[in-house]
Parts: C-alpha cells; sequence; structure tokens
C-alpha cells in the first residue's frame, strides 16, 4: 500500500516542483535577470531543480524543498517589484497548473476514459492536489518561503529593517512550527492551507477530493 502511494505522489510531486521553480526563473529572466539561465535552470527537466534530500524528506515527513532558483534582483529596473513578480510566479503556476489539470479530470471523466476511483483519476488528483497544498504553503509570509519576499517587496521603507531582521532569522521559526505541528498533530498550516487546497480542489475538479 506504501508503495503505491509512492508511486502516486511522485509525479504530482516532481511535476508541481519543476513547474514551480522554472516560473521563477522564467519571471526573473522576462525581467532582465540571466542568472537562471545561465545556470542552467531555465527548463522542465526535474533533475535540474530537485534538492535530492528536499525530495526525500518531502516522502518521510510531507516537507521538503527544491534547490532555489538563483535570482540577482539588481538586473530588474525597480529590484523590490521585481522580487515580488518573481516570487508570486510559483505559487501562481502551481494554483494555474492544478487548473489545467482539473480540466483534464473532468474531460476524462466525461468521455468516460477515466472512472472516477480509478489509478489514473488518482493520480491526477494526487497532481491536483500536490500543487495547491505547494502554492497555499509557499504563499505564507515566513522566510524562506515566497509569501515573505512578496511581503518585503510590498512594505512601505520604513518597515524594511525589522522585515529583514526577520528574513535572517525566520527559517528557525517555520522550522519551529513544523516541529511543533509534526509532535502535536496540529499543524497551524495543516488547518489554513488544507481547507484552501480542499475548496480549490472542488472548484477545478467538480469533486470533493478522493485522497
Amino acid at each position: 500500500m506504501y508503495f503505491l502511494t509512492i508511486i502516486l505522489l511522485a509525479p504530482g510531486i516532481l511535476a508541481a516542483l519543476t513547474v514551480h521553480e522554472f516560473s521563477h526563473g522564467w519571471v526573473a529572466y522576462r525581467l532582465g535577470d540571466p542568472t537562471a539561465k545561465a545556470a542552467g535552470r531555465l527548463t522542465l527537466n526535474p533533475l535540474a531543480h530537485l534538492d535530492p534530500i528536499g525530495t526525500i524528506m518531502l516522502f518521510i515527513v510531507h516537507f521538503g524543498w527544491a534547490k532555489p532558483v538563483p535570482v540577482n534582483p539588481y538586473y530588474f529596473q525597480k529590484p523590490r517589484q521585481g522580487m515580488v513578480w518573481v516570487s508570486l510566479a510559483g505559487p501562481a503556476s502551481n494554483i494555474i497548473f492544478a487548473a489545467v489539470l482539473g480540466i483534464l479530470f473532468r474531460i476524462l471523466l466525461a468521455a468516460g476514459m477515466m472512472s472516477l476511483n480509478g489509478f489514473f483519476a488518482n493520480l491526477i488528483a494526487f497532481a491536483i492536489f500536490i500543487n495547491l497544498m505547494l502554492a497555499f504553503f509557499n504563499l505564507i509570509p515566513i522566510p524562506p518561503l515566497d509569501g515573505s519576499k512578496i511581503v518585503g517587496g510590498l512594505l512601505p521603507d520604513r518597515y524594511i529593517e525589522a522585515w529583514d531582521w526577520f528574513e535572517r532569522r525566520g527559517f528557525l521559526f517555520l522550522i519551529g512550527l513544523i516541529i511543533i505541528g509534526q509532535m502535536t498533530g496540529g499543524s497551524i498550516f495543516g488547518r489554513t492551507i488544507l481547507p484552501l487546497s480542499e475548496w480549490f480542489y472542488q472548484l477545478f475538479t467538480g469533486h470533493r477530493i478522493l485522497l
């Protein structure tokens, strides 16, 4: 049973992480930053984006990471605003990808090409849900998540110094919250991003979540 779950999870995880990181690099490139392209990261090849330890952690503790795409905001005409768009690109691409998969899900069901509880339906369902969870998790405004960079780019100048201080230490805060959630079984992230992901899943597929 666990092996089957891994088979169902793996394509969705690989696709979600790849689309997410590629989108960061692509938007940065469009804004004038060639760093990601020079590093070979403007590709949809998962091997270019995966961090071995981060990927393994995803399967073990359901928290992991890909290799961050290198971005140099000094190439942007407006560095802070540019980083907002680059940071937003990752989560936005995952939501768009989930929506496209949702359309595919509906078409295949309507055409009778798959059953609602069949293997292929579950494969697509996992991919949709993983993309949504990744998107909403990354929008949380805690460093080093994308949400923190979005907030940092939108804050008035007088708050930048305080936010920079938080940026340098936020990773410890994030890890602490994750550990507490694992120990207590009451993750604050699960209580926030899970309902959002389930709502969007139903919106995109027309069905309650199958997982």
